[in-house]
């Protein structure tokens, strides 16, 4: 079980330090190159690395018995990944202009930066704490 954990834990930080570097990536593509964002793989690994992540996160939820609703930094971080997601999506593809999708792009990652911090801390304060 211990051997387990170490992986799917390895496999959980690897995957928010992917999905991290990809969003940064389109975001600045979105920004100076939106061309680039068009590219097939750029529409495709982001979906591959965010479903391995949450897979991941579902293994170690299940594995250690700790679930959102019963865990308060747990429910925290699931609802802050609800805003993420809304943000994201909104910084590259749903915003109207360049500014709008610029500075939802940021929230984004003061968002991911939040959740980081509750899943660092256990807290869900986070850095607020």
């Amino acid at each position: 079980m211990a051997t387990l954990y170490v992986v799917l834990k390895t496999l959980h930080v690897g995957s928010v330090v992917a999905t991290l570097t990809l969003f940064i990536v389109r975001a600045g593509w979105m920004v100076f190159a939106p061309a680039r964002l068009a590219r097939r793989w750029v529409r495709v690994l982001p979906h591959c690395v965010d479903t391995v992540l949450l897979g991941s996160a579902v293994g170690l939820a299940v594995l250690l018995g700790q679930y959102p609703g019963a865990q308060p930094w747990l429910t925290a971080k699931v609802l802050a990944l609800v805003l993420y997601i809304a943000l994201g999506t909104i910084g590259l593809k749903r915003g109207p202009t360049k500014t709008i999708r610029s500075v939802a792009c940021m929230a984004a990652l003061l968002v991911f930066a939040y959740i980081a911090s509750v899943a660092l801390s256990h807290n869900p304060y986070g850095f607020f704490a």
